[in-house]
């Protein structure tokens, strides 16, 4: 191993012990009080069910009619049915610190991505903004999906770039086992595999032959399905109706297609009051589908007002459409509201400054399409359901590395202006920071 090596993992190693910290204390003072009702009761109560050899079935604790579950993605609840087996006492806290421990890969991971994209200063940068960013471990401190969704969606992205460069059969299977896992973990990721692979099937057209650019997106493809055909063909044996990846689909366009969340102060979020109670002596796949007929019947109602709330969906989402809204509805999941409010002032500049990265790394000829990857996804799933900050965690890594492609540029741009002085400043180019430094 080089010296410059050795210095990257230092360094990275202190920025993931700072990281620790901060997730520690989170959970130690605040998440550990947390006892609100949400999807977080849901994973905790599925993982002691399977634990209990009830694998996927509807919690006994829960006033739901018993039967087999899939109310989300099975993989959450899946990690966390070791900790249940092992304590069976003081469950929480344990499941707790494994997101904890998800949350730190994430940082890792994000520290390797911005060094793939932008050398060794962009990978401390951006790992060290993901170290303290609210939004990243807020949820490292829930048993929720989302610091798993985040590192399985950064560690596709890092594979992606690898993929691009290389077209090796290994990454192309590593990349596309993520994937599956992904949509595992939240439905809409199942759109990450071929949104990351067909750039690289279309591209060098004129100089590869069609087998030779289509073969690693086949791979891709081919083994995120087979990953997730287990689940799938459980569900078709044990659900009366088709159940790909949930059976939450039906629940959430319902609870999103209703006048609370079509008109007035709630446009674009979502409401239990929306929901008529299910049909009794159903299992969740009928249940579904009867959830999924109200909501279609009330859009086609209220057409016309359909356009601006999936506009508002989507800008609730990306905190630009009534952010402060936020502050209460995020507390309801177990995320304080000075959390929220503390992540605002922390992702306003980070989007500025991840719009400059984009600029940056297309002005330096380097691909951005895989990391501009996860915005779409979270965008395209959240059209049909409903707005709401933490459905954009799987975009957050890739908002924090360009942000960090940018302030290295600034940083650079800054210091050699200082070195060279007004006379030789303006000789500086866009793509200096990010091209010029090779790791």
């Amino acid at each position: 191993m080089t010296h410059p090596d050795r210095r990257f993992w230092f360094v990275l190693g202190g920025i993931l012990v700072a990281a620790l910290v901060v997730r520690v204390v989170f959970v130690q003072t605040v998440a550990r009080h947390d006892d609100g009702f949400y999807d977080a009761f849901y994973y905790e109560l599925q993982a002691d069910a399977n634990a209990d050899g009830q694998w996927f079935q509807v919690p006994a604790l829960s006033d739901l009619a018993p039967g087999p579950a899939a109310d989300h993605p099975p993989l959450t609840a899946l990690v966390l049915t070791p900790i249940a087996v092992v304590k069976r006492t003081g469950n929480q806290i344990f499941m707790r610190y494994a997101t904890v421990l998800f949350g730190l890969g994430t940082v890792f991971v994000i520290g390797l991505l911005g060094r793939e994209v932008g050398g060794v200063r962009v990978g401390w940068v951006a790992a060290a903004i993901a170290a303290v960013y609210p939004y990243l471990w807020v949820n490292d401190g829930l048993i929720m999906s989302e610091s798993l969704a985040a590192l399985l969606t950064v560690t596709a992205v890092l594979l992606a770039y690898r993929l691009a460069r290389s077209r090796a059969v290994g990454v192309a299977v590593a990349l596309g086992a993520v994937c599956g896992l992904a949509a595992l973990t939240r439905a809409e990721l199942v759109l990450l595999a071929p949104l990351f692979v067909l750039p690289i099937a279309l591209r060098d057209r004129q100089s590869r032959p069609a087998i030779e650019r289509w073969r690693p997106a086949g791979i891709v493809v081919g083994v995120t399905v087979a990953v997730l055909v287990p689940w799938i063909a459980w569900n078709t044996v044990r659900f009366d109706r088709p159940v790909l990846i949930s059976t939450n689909e039906g629940i959430a366009l319902a609870g999103s297609s209703c006048d609370e969340a079509f008109y007035g102060g709630g446009t674009g979020l979502t409401g239990l009051t929306c929901l008529s109670d299910p049909p009794a002596g159903v299992d969740q796949s009928v249940a579904s589908a009867e959830y999924r007929v109200d909501a279609v019947r009330y859009i086609s109602d209220n057409l016309g007002r359909y356009p601006a709330v999936l506009a508002s969906r989507v800008g609730r989402t990306w905190s630009v459409f009534r952010p402060f809204d936020m502050l209460g509805f995020n507390e309801g999941e177990g995320r304080p509201r000075w959390v929220t409010a503390l992540g605002l002032w922390f992702y306003y500049p980070l989007l500025l400054l991840a719009v400059g990265g984009v600029i940056l790394m297309i002005r330096a000829a380097r691909s951005v399409w895989p990391l501009v990857v996860p915005a779409i996804v979270v965008t395209l799933g959240v059209i049909p359901a409903f707005g709401q900050t933490r459905f954009r965690v799987p975009a957050e890594p890739s908002l924090v590395v360009l942000a960090a492609v940018a302030l290295v540029w600034i940083v650079g741009r800054v210091g050699r202006v200082g070195r060279v002085g007004s006379a030789g400043a303006g000789r500086a180019t866009l793509a200096d920071p990010v091209s010029a430094e090779v790791t």
